[in-house]
Order: C-alpha cells, then sequence, then structure tokens
C-alpha cells in the first residue's frame, strides 16, 4: 500500500457532483464516490455545514481527507464525506450562508468576485491510498476514526466486507424509511442510519448460522447476491411477535427479541395470545412487580428474577430479625439449642411465595440464614 499526499482544488472536486438522497454521490468528475457502501449517511447539521464553507472563505484549513484509488481510476471516499458533501452541496445551490449580515447562495455571490474565486481555488489536502488490501484499508479506517465524529464497528465492517451483500443488506437495513425499520421500529432500539440495526440481526442469525462472531458472518456472506435471507429471517422475528404481543412500545422496544425467537418460537409449544395478554395485564397492574420490561422474557421461561420481585426494606428485616431473635426457622437443634444468627448473615424471606400471591409485608416475611435461603430459592 502506497499513500501519497496531493491537493485537490475545490472547482474541480465539485465538478460532474451528482447528489441524491441515498446513494449514487459522485464528484471529482465523477470519478470519486462520495458515498461508498460503508460510508454512513450524511450527519452534518446546517450549522456545522455552514462552519465548513465559513472556514474556506476565512481561508481557514481544513481537516486532511483520505481517498482510495481503485483498480480502475476512480476514487473510493474513506474519510471526509461530511466535508465533501458541505462544500459540494453549498456550490450546488442547495443551501446558503450569512456574509456581512446577509444570506447568499454561492451563485449568487456578485457582490463578492474575489471571494467566489477565493473558493473556487482553495486547495483541500486529500491522502491518496493506492494498491491496498481489504486489510490494510481497515486498519487505516480504524486509525483515522480516532478522532472526530467516528464510525460506529459496523460501519467499519462494511468497509471490510463490502460487496453485492452489503449494499443489499444497507438496502433493507440501513437507509431513511427503510423496510426493517417500517416493520419493526416499535420493537427494535437502534440508531438505524449508523448500522445498528443491521448489526443486531445479524448478531441474532449468526446464531441460527452456529457462527460465533458478526466478522465471520459477514465474511460468509460477503459475495452472496442479495441479503434477502437475513431480511425473511427479521421478517419472521416480527411477525412472531405480532402474533403472541399486543404492542406496548414503552415496555417491548429494545427486548432482545432474536435471541428469544432463537430459543422459543421452534420449542413447540403453543403460545396463546388472549392468554398471554391477560397474564401481562395482571403482570403489570401486580405492585410487586418492580421491572415490567422483564415481563416478556418471565412469560417464556418464568424466572422471578426478570421481575425484580419488591424485597423487603431493611426496618422490615430489623424487626423480624428481632421476633425470630437471629434463628433461622430451618436450622436444627445443636445441644438442644437453636443456632443464633448475626443479621448481616441472615435474608429475608416471603414466607407465602410471590406466584400464590404473597406479598412483600412483615407478616408475609422471614428471616432465614443464607444457606436455607439459596436451598428454598432453589426449589
Amino acid at each position: 500500500m502506497t499513500i501519497e499526499l496531493t491537493t485537490i482544488k475545490i472547482k474541480d472536486l465539485v465538478e460532474g457532483y451528482i447528489g441524491e438522497e441515498e446513494d449514487d454521490v459522485y464528484a471529482y468528475g465523477r470519478k470519486l464516490n462520495a458515498r461508498p457502501v460503508y460510508q454512513r449517511n450524511f450527519v452534518y447539521n446546517d450549522k456545522e455545514k455552514k462552519a465548513v464553507i465559513h472556514s474556506i472563505m476565512k481561508g481557514y484549513p481544513l481537516n486532511v481527507m483520505y481517498w482510495i484509488e481503485n483498480y480502475d481510476g476512480t476514487y473510493d471516499l474513506l474519510d471526509g464525506q461530511q466535508r465533501t458533501l458541505s462544500i459540494c452541496e453549498y456550490i450546488a445551490g442547495n443551501y446558503a450562508v450569512e456574509i456581512n449580515g446577509n444570506i447568499f447562495e454561492y451563485h449568487n455571490l456578485d457582490e463578492y468576485p474575489d471571494l467566489q474565486e477565493k473558493i473556487d481555488n482553495y486547495e483541500l489536502q486529500v491522502y491518496v491510498c493506492r494498491n491496498s488490501t481489504d486489510t490494510e484499508i481497515m486498519e487505516w479506517f480504524e486509525i483515522i476514526n480516532i478522532a472526530g465524529k467516528q464510525l460506529t464497528k459496523q460501519e467499519i465492517r462494511n468497509a471490510i466486507y463490502h460487496g453485492t451483500w452489503v449494499s443489499d443488506a444497507k438496502r433493507y437495513f440501513s437507509k431513511n424509511n427503510s423496510p426493517a425499520k417500517n416493520i419493526g421500529n416499535s420493537f427494535i432500539k437502534a440508531d438505524w442510519d449508523r448500522q445498528e440495526g443491521l448489526e443486531k440481526v445479524m448478531r441474532w442469525h449468526k446464531e441460527i448460522e452456529n457462527i460465533d462472531t458478526i466478522e465471520e458472518y459477514m465474511a460468509k456472506h460477503q459475495k452472496d447476491k442479495d441479503a434477502k435471507e437475513l431480511f425473511e429471517y427479521y421478517e419472521a422475528i416480527i411477525d412472531w411477535i405480532n402474533k403472541l404481543f399486543k404492542l406496548r412500545e414503552n415496555l417491548m422496544k429494545g427486548q432482545d427479541w432474536g435471541r428469544l425467537y432463537n430459543t422459543y418460537s421452534k420449542s413447540g409449544k403453543n403460545y396463546n395470545k388472549s392468554k398471554i395478554e391477560d397474564e401481562i395485564v395482571k403482570l403489570i397492574k401486580d405492585d410487586e412487580v418492580t421491572n415490567q420490561r422483564g415481563i416478556y422474557e418471565y412469560i417464556f421461561d418464568r424466572n422471578e428474577k426478570h421481575l425484580s420481585i419488591r424485597s423487603f426494606e431493611i426496618n422490615i428485616k430489623r424487626v423480624v430479625y428481632e421476633k425470630q431473635k437471629g434463628i433461622c426457622p430451618h436450622c436444627k437443634n445443636t445441644n438442644n439449642e437453636k443456632k443464633k444468627w448475626k443479621f448481616e448473615e441472615m435474608e429475608a424471606d416471603h414466607i407465602k411465595p410471590w406466584t400464590k400471591g404473597g406479598k412483600t409485608i412483615e407478616s408475609n416475611c422471614q428471616m432465614l440464614c443464607k444457606e436455607h435461603n439459596r436451598i428454598k430459592s432453589n426449589n
């Protein structure tokens, strides 16, 4: 791999600029792909875009940019997309900036011809990387993203395993109004533009394929013609959720749905949506349940830990400890005497379990030694 520092004038950068809402963004005589598959969507806000133009007008240096030269003489923009698109969009007349209290688009700078010429001839510093392997690009990518608006781990993975599969996966999972976001946004907590949705679904699907890492998963599928299989798997998860549960976005969004689907959808157990709904309503109303988001996992494995059943307050535990005189009711006599435990050596336990209607009140509390409380909890 060779890396060479060069300068590109803005008038040359913007030549042949084509800007689309999603992909197909080209500049530099249409030889520069300004939004390759691994780049994130444009994220600068208006203030940041205008700051780029004001810096150019004042002659301030911008951070260096990084291009990858392809074997056919074209280039991929590795880093510097935000600055590049800020410049190209301004020259294209898609926004205006303030100059001395007045608003000017690039084409209306008649009052400032010297300024327009200054913009045109402003030189951008660009490192061009040639004869590079995917691994070398990845290493360089990680280094240059240490500072600034860093790429996510998944955006960097997309750089390594770029190809037909990644492009199609982004069509399903990463674009604005993507099919995946449209059908599952109430359940999946993710920044779809930053590839979090794609990353999450791959993490679930790799378990189905018995693959350890996302990197291995992407390497396996890199040359697939499309990502239809992954999206169909995702559709099956969303369909499964809708068949079992009534929508409660505040409780459902962000659940580990893929893991639950992988574990329980093929269990052979017939779940009744009406009965599930009745139980969920009951659990929501139960003031003993302090973690309502844990209800969904509890529905499947019946483990009370997901619900964080209300625990006894310290004053109740001390009162009960004194009533029992520090004696665990399950410990056997030793020489006709019952062992007395220190307060910190005992734990509070529901006499009547929560599952049988027991409440977290003093009359339903007993203090057990840690060993017997553990035995009781495991039964």
